[in-house]
């Protein structure tokens, strides 16, 4: 099994943990709302990102698994 490793997989799990860092690090030590919520946008963009992803072809084809 393949366990989801893809490229579209593998590009959505960076791109959310880029946001989470960024999101956790606008927090220390004095919140900074606004990295904070750009953190956030790119957390919930790497969603978007792993359908586009898939859907152009980049994903896993559940036919083959």
């Amino acid at each position: 099994m393949a366990h989801g490793s893809s490229p579209a997989a593998w590009t959505a799990v960076m791109v959310c943990l880029v946001g989470f860092t960024i999101g956790g690090i606008a927090l220390i030590p004095e919140p900074n709302w606004v990295l904070f919520w750009i953190g956030v946008a790119l957390t919930l963009l790497s969603a978007v990102v792993g359908r586009i992803m898939s859907a152009a072809g980049l994903g896993l084809d559940r036919t083959e698994h």
